[in-house]
């Protein structure tokens, strides 16, 4: 009797051996315990640093949160965060005034074929270095650099536009003005590499659809590229923000480490992070915890922002689909 003959196809549907069963129910496994660690780790940190900061929770309240004076003297403690929260807030949004148009306008030009391939290598080269520099290099090229860079048009805004309440006050040297613009200087390579990879994600056929409706090129990019790779932009901006609002060391060397609110874009003002990089180290007793206090205010304002931009991205999406 013949043995029957098993065609390629035959073979294709035969049954897979155990080993390879197991090693896929194996990554699957691995894969989902990766996923969890990711929030596991957050929730141990929130919880720490909320452990951490319970004294002063218990002692301050919410109106640790509008409560404008910090005084650690012995005796007469009293902590509020509000100069450190308004800083914190106007300085990462007029770092993201500064990068996000930069930001995504240098992503379009770099994922577009407007610029000879070796150009835009070396350009994509150089956003990725800017990333990589030190941010203690970055606030000493501000201290040395940017901020006498900045001080005549400063001081022509204050002498021209000094009854608006932004250029109220004249330059001082470190203030806010400066700590603005180093955090959009820093948070440009985040955005340009996140938007510039969504858009070049994209399938060709949307540009050739576009293009053969009869389209404009720069119609192409910003009615359909664009709304096509929101998402992409959107998170890019958003892990923008985060990196503005947890900045430490380049914003502590030129926002000036004042403890107050003002108006104008050149008094010198304080960050969460500044904050904690400056008292930290010397703290002590209720001191500590309202400093962990104020690391889980900068968590919940990362959280906020964050649940924030989703809602964004979804009504962005429902609009374009």
């Amino acid at each position: 009797m013949a043995s029957p003959n098993f065609t390629n196809q035959d073979k294709a549907f035969s049954p897979r051996p155990d080993i390879e069963k197991a090693l896929d129910k194996g990554f699957i496994g691995m894969t989902k315990v990766f996923a969890l660690s990711i929030g596991l780790i957050l929730v141990a940190i929130a919880l720490v640093v909320t452990l951490r900061a319970w004294p002063a929770i218990t002692r301050f309240g919410l109106p640790f949160l509008w409560t404008k004076e910090w005084n650690p003297v012995a005796g007469r403690e009293t902590f509020g965060a509000l100069p450190v929260i308004y800083g914190t807030l106007v300085s990462s949004f007029m770092g993201l005034l500064i990068s996000i148009p930069l930001g995504v306008g240098s992503a379009i030009f770099l994922s577009e074929n407007f610029i000879p391939v070796q150009v835009r290598t070396v350009l994509i080269f150089l956003v990725e270095l800017l990333a990589a520099i030190p941010s203690v290099v970055y606030g000493l090229w501000g201290i040395f650099v940017l901020i006498p860079f900045i001080r005549p048009f400063a001081n022509w805004l204050h002498d021209n536009f000094g009854w608006f309440p932004l250029f109220s006050t004249a330059p001082s040297g470190p203030g806010m003005f400066p700590a603005g613009i180093i955090l959009g200087i820093m948070t440009l390579p985040i955005i340009i590499a996140i938007s510039r990879d969504s858009l070049a994600a994209l399938p060709p056929e949307l540009r050739q659809a576009s293009l053969g409706l009869g389209a404009s090129r720069w119609g192409t990019i910003f009615r359909v590229l664009v709304p096509a790779a929101i998402s992409g932009i959107v998170g890019g901006i958003m892990l923008a923000l985060g990196r503005a609002m947890g900045e430490t060391m380049a914003v502590t060397m030129l926002i000036g480490n004042a403890n107050r609110i003002s108006p104008s874009l050149f008094q010198p003002a304080n960050t969460i992070s500044a904050l904690l990089a400056n008292q930290f180290a010397e703290a002590s007793g209720i001191q500590v915890a309202a400093l962990m206090y104020a690391g889980l205010v900068l968590i919940v304002l990362t959280l906020v922002v964050n649940i924030f931009a989703q809602l964004i991205v979804n009504k962005i999406k429902a609009k374009y689909n």
